[in-house]
């Protein structure tokens, strides 16, 4: 019999810091101060209360990552910008889900972002509320919560279709499965792989992400493509729908 250990959510969720960048979430208990403070949080971007052209975060982010990867068309950044803002999102719900047995509340008004920083990008949370850790809170959390008004934000103003939005949530999500998986065995925790799998599963299961690709243990093969084979030297992702980069 497996003995699943849990541990109640503490205010600097420092369980997360050993699992690596993408799962670290920063947060400033109480009234947000210093460079934190002066981030935008992810519901003024979702809602275009930042979008002079200089404060704009999420046009920010896509320029900067065009530039960074010679993208020859800026869609091609803003499905990565995205991929990476999804995979941050689920990491830290589904890393203090499986440590925590809990999540803080996620809400967009609550999550401060640096569109200026390197990769993973840096998420600050203002204030830490425990929600409960299953598949239906995760889902409101994320998908809801974040998953669905970026993507809308992102589709009005770049030509992306909802397969390939949707298709880097499921990839994002099984990413992040399959770190926690690897740093679980690693460690010797049966227990947290052991939920991990079974968690992300039931997330598969959601009408949003069960047409997303097929998912065999950790293992994931996606449906769709981020377009990263598009940009110079870019190549295939590992769980992409291509066996070869598509030519013109």
């Amino acid at each position: 019999m497996v003995l699943l250990v849990l541990v109640d959510l503490d205010p600097d969720l420092t369980a997360l810091a050993p699992l690596g960048g993408f799962f670290v979430l920063r947060t400033v208990v109480a009234a947000p101060h210093g460079r934190a403070g002066a981030l935008p949080t992810l519901g003024q971007m979702y809602d275009g209360t930042e979008r002079d052209a200089c404060r704009d975060p999420l046009t920010f982010r896509v320029q900067k990552v065009a530039t960074a990867l010679r993208a020859p068309e800026a869609r091609i950044a803003a499905s990565v910008a995205h991929l990476g803002l999804a995979a941050r999102l689920w990491s830290a719900a589904l890393g203090c889900a499986v440590l925590y047995g809990s999540i803080p509340d996620l809400d967009a008004r609550l999550l401060r972002w640096d569109a200026d920083a390197s990769a993973p990008d840096d998420l600050w949370l203002t204030e830490v509320h425990p929600l409960p850790g299953d598949a239906g809170t995760l889902v409101d959390a994320v998908l809801h919560g974040h998953l669905e008004p970026l993507a809308a934000t992102l589709r009005a103003r770049h030509r992306l279709a909802k397969g390939l939005l949707w298709g880097n949530a499921g990839s994002a999500l099984a990413g992040a499965a399959r770190e926690l998986d690897r740093w679980a065995r690693a460690n010797r925790r049966d227990d947290t792989a052991t939920r991990a799998r079974a968690l992300t599963a039931e997330l598969f299961r959601h009408p949003l992400l069960s047409g997303t690709g097929i998912l065999t243990g950790t293992a994931f093969r996606r449906r769709s493509c981020c377009l990263y084979y598009r940009v110079p030297g870019g190549g295939l992702c590992g769980d992409c729908c291509f066996t070869r980069a598509p030519t013109a």
